[in-house]
């Protein structure tokens, strides 16, 4: 059986910042504009069970609250795709509000409840949310995969990728894309900032079209990120 979906803009006058629905009859799924430096978090949720995690919140709960309030949500989980401060900012604020349990990946130490790596999952409802280790941003990074939605954090953005150095962690940056493409091309890509050239993408459009996906060899991915800057010139990407 078919399922109706429906991917719209949610009013300002509904949120306190705009958000992006994808609503099925299993899962809610919000893009929120989450502030700082281009930033989105995710709502993730179990229509039916009323159980949802929430994914890199901003420390303004006000930017979610009305979504979990709309539609009666539990938050199980507050879920860091890695540690860095833009991403961490609004765990404190949202565990204290919802008493829920704090997840990341195992490498970081401090107050993680639940320690997630490769090939783990945990439940939210009937879904099931899975946990990526794709380190190359940073060693603690992880992608969150519910459905057919992924979130990406900062280690794929659309037609672009996370910044590394130019060593290990972009060898290790090679191999997680690499991971990550061998995903269903249906599989929807949602990155952790609004730093693409499109706030949304699916694995096959990014194996087709993200100029760092394309090269052929490490050596090649490399070089574009010493030469991005002239790369995004000549092709007239912002």
């Amino acid at each position: 059986m078919a399922i109706l979906r429906l991917v719209a803009t949610v009013p300002q006058s509904v949120l306190a910042a705009p958000a992006r629905c994808d609503y099925n009859s299993l899962m809610i799924f919000y893009q929120i504009d989450a502030g700082g430096d281009r930033n989105f978090a995710y709502l993730v949720g179990d229509e039916d069970a009323k159980r949802a995690a929430l994914i890199d919140p901003p420390p303004n709960s006000g930017r979610y609250m009305k979504l979990v309030e709309k539609h009666d949500l539990g938050i199980d989980y507050v879920v860091v795709t890695h540690g860095h401060g833009d991403h961490t900012w609004g765990v404190s604020e949202a565990i204290e509000r919802f008493d829920c349990k704090f997840v990341g990946h195992k490498s970081i130490a401090a107050g993680i409840d639940i320690p997630v790596g490769d090939g783990d999952t945990l439940p939210l409802g009937t879904l099931t949310m899975e946990f990526i280790y794709t380190p190359g941003h940073t060693d603690d990074a992880i992608c969150v995969l519910c459905g057919d939605k992924l979130v990406t954090g900062d280690t794929l953005f659309v037609g672009k990728v996370g910044g590394t150095d130019l060593g290990t962690g972009a060898r290790k940056e090679w191999d997680s894309l690499h991971k990550l493409m061998k995903l269903d091309p249906k599989v929807e890509v949602w990155p952790g900032h609004d730093f693409g050239v499109a706030p949304s993408s699916t694995i096959g459009h990014e194996l087709e079209s993200n100029p760092f996906l394309l090269r052929k060899t490490f050596e090649e991915f490399v070089d574009l990120k010493v030469n991005w800057l002239d790369y995004k010139r000549k092709h007239g990407i912002p």
